[in-house]
């Protein structure tokens, strides 16, 4: 089971629901000012720790041994969340992810593989680990999931090029790809990329743009 905080929306009948994966050695805990940032009253989060410790932190799988195998456990982990979320009252078609790096990954496999149609899907600065893979085990409902991944021009851990030559290969199985790319590192930038994120969740969403007051 993996530890998971939710972050309760201002609007407290909504059921939108963002799923919030972090990257290799962070954890929930660096991911708290995201509700600030966005300022979407009528958005609940749920913020998610990767099952294995690393160095203080976590880590969706082991990038040194054999990673399919780690990307595959933690997948099942966050589709047992998700079925908990659906139990928990929580539709699989408002709930969407927003993840970085090792979270970007987790998010594009979890969007490919669950059958069930869901919310918009924001990978940043990530990659696929297995694309051929991936492509042949595509869920009845991957084609109609919406994603937009983001990634930097100068990324200097994950190169741009990787990711754009992967995600090439996805869309040509006919997956739906929204892609930006800017001058960053290895990095969530707060303007520029932040808000262009945003209007990507409302649009998927289908919500309007209210703000939270005061922020």
């Amino acid at each position: 089971m993996l530890e998971t905080d939710l972050i309760p929306a201002v609007e407290k009948d909504s059921k939108k629901l963002l799923v919030v994966l972090h990257g290799l050695g962070d954890s929930m805990e660096g991911y708290r000012w995201l509700p600030g940032m966005l300022r979407l009253p009528w958005l609940n989060y749920l913020l998610v720790n990767a099952p294995d410790a690393y160095y203080g932190g976590y880590s969706w799988y082991d990038f040194t041994g054999d990673e399919r195998v780690g990307v595959g456990s933690s997948y099942q982990l966050l589709a047992t969340l998700l079925d908990s979320m659906r139990a928990a009252g929580y539709p699989s078609e408002d709930t969407g992810f927003f993840g970085f790096s090792q979270g970007c990954l987790m998010t594009l496999e979890t969007g490919c593989r669950y059958p069930h149609r869901l919310g918009p899907l924001v990978g940043i600065s990530g990659y696929v680990d297995d694309p051929d893979t991936l492509i042949k085990e595509l869920s009845p409902v991957a084609r109609e999931q919406r994603f937009l991944i983001t990634h930097g021009s100068y990324d200097s851990l994950l190169p741009i090029a990787r990711t754009r030559g992967q995600l090439h290969t996805l869309q040509q199985a006919g997956l739906h790809f929204d892609w930006a790319e800017y001058p960053k590192d290895h990095t969530i930038l707060p303007e520029g990329e932040l808000p262009f994120i945003r209007e990507f969740l409302v649009k998927g969403f289908g919500k309007g743009y209210r703000e939270v007051d005061g922020q």
